[in-house]
């Protein structure tokens, strides 16, 4: 009989979190899952997928408009935001018990409670200790912001899905893809947005082409996009919210959210009280298993800030169980993970940028199309679409992907599988195209626009 109550206590029942519990049971394993909170985590209670409802939501205007052109007669129509959020708030208790069902289907203890690390194999949660042969830590990152004046007048996309009603004028502040999403969002369902970056163009980090001309359509939309701008103070009176800019301006409006980036939410569990290393960000230190330098404990998900995506940590979780509990040892690769952006339109990309792949010394040849989508030739509006992809000149291997357009998330998603693969661009090539679709673009693109 073993020494410990679990063989495994996982604190945090995000989507990596519960992968991990759930292959580790599968192992065989006596497994315990802490979570303070509803279960699912970022993405499933606050991030990927009620900001997706909420970007369907936000499409629907322009469906309307477009409808006519395609001889439909659409009345007169409205929008309730009400209804939304008590509809994506269904949505979002429907999952929390679907990961309630997978882990008593796993027979995973379930402890709705917050937990504290008081030695190695020693956890105290809901006013008891556990003890555990291994832990694995998936607790996830939250908002912050900085702290300026009047910081407390302002949301992150926490609040964001929670607001009563939908601000009429909203400024958003950071240029990541949470805040390029939101705007997109904000905007659709009728509000008027600011968008205030301190950097040179929204996205940094992405290819310099699907960064700037991602900007020009969310411009076309109405979105106004002020780079090289911060705030330095926010005051309120009464419903209303004047921010005082860097440049000496001033701007107005019923709500200021702030996504200028998310933290490890490793604080207050007892971390660095036990000597696990963190950086100053707050991301747990872990090697390529996943380890921490205490031996029997464990991170994965952003709380590591490695790539901090759901499926990235879904893929740690359940390379942490096998490793540990299924005796077959596996690591995450890191490289090539295809991602993408829920904005208006839409952004997916996989691989290297054109600058990466300069600095990484690949000589290249760069493929690009810039068009109108068929759907838009009848519609009248003036949204074009741009794909790119990234080929290293010697080898021919296709190193990037990169598309702005319709249904760029979904076309991305297949590339990836190619892209990971080490295809070359004469394999893609030799693709017969799919017509008439934007996605053979990838694959009828002979001359390269630059090297």
């Amino acid at each position: 009989m073993s020494r410990y109550d679990y063989d495994l206590f996982v604190i945090g029942g995000g989507s990596g979190g519960v992968r991990a519990a759930r292959i580790a049971a599968g192992h065989g394993a006596k497994v315990a899952v802490a979570e303070e909170s509803r279960l699912g985590g970022t993405c499933v209670i606050r991030g990927c997928v009620p900001k997706k409802l909420l970007s369907y939501a936000a499409h629907f205007h322009e469906d309307f408009e477009d409808a006519r052109n395609y001889g439909w007669t659409v009345g007169e129509v409205s929008f309730d935001w009400p209804t939304l959020i008590a509809n994506k708030d269904k949505e979002i208790d429907r999952l929390n018990g679907i990961y309630k069902k997978l882990l008593i289907g796993s027979k995973v203890d379930l402890l709705e409670a917050h937990a504290v690390l008081a030695d190695p194999h020693t956890v105290e949660v809901g006013g008891k200790r556990v003890t555990a042969k291994q832990i694995l830590v998936a607790v996830g990152g939250w908002p912050e912001r900085p702290g300026i004046p009047g910081i407390e007048h302002s949301i992150t996309s926490n609040e964001a899905f929670h607001l009563p009603t939908l601000p009429v004028e909203v400024v958003i502040v950071g240029g990541g893809y949470i805040a390029v999403e939101f705007a997109g969002i904000f905007n659709g369902l009728g509000a008027k947005v600011t968008q205030l970056y301190r950097g040179e163009q929204i996205l940094r980090g992405f290819d310099d082409d699907v960064r700037h001309f991602l900007a020009a359509e969310m411009g076309k939309k109405g979105i106004g996009i002020r780079t090289k701008t911060e705030a330095s103070r926010i005051e309120k009176a009464g419903n209303r919210l004047t921010l005082h800019l860097n440049d000496g301006s001033q701007l107005t409006c019923d709500a200021v959210m702030y996504a200028t980036g998310r933290r490890p939410k490793s604080d207050g569990m007892g971390l660095v009280e036990l000597g696990v290393a963190v950086k100053p960000d707050g991301a747990i230190i872990v090697d390529a298993d996943s380890r921490t330098n205490v031996a029997n404990i464990h991170a994965i998900g952003d709380c590591t800030n490695r790539v901090n995506l759901t499926p990235v940590a879904i893929r740690e979780g359940h390379a942490y169980a096998d490793t540990v509990f299924g005796n077959r040892p596996w690591q995450v690769d890191h490289r090539t993970i295809a991602s993408a952006v829920f904005s208006h339109p839409p952004a997916g990309v996989v691989g290297l940028s054109e600058a990466e792949a300069r600095k990484g010394g690949h000589e290249l040849d760069i493929y690009k199309a810039d068009f109108k989508p068929l759907k838009h030739t009848i519609s009248g509006r003036d949204e074009r679409t741009l794909m790119k992809m990234v080929v290293d000149r010697k080898s021919q291997v296709v190193l990037g992907a990169h598309m702005v357009g319709m249904d760029a998330p979904e076309i991305i998603q297949a590339l990836a599988i190619a892209v990971k693969m080490g295809a070359t661009k004469a394999q893609f090539d030799a693709a017969i195209a799919v017509h008439p679709t934007a996605a053979e673009e990838f694959v009828t693109m002979r001359t390269p626009v630059a090297g």
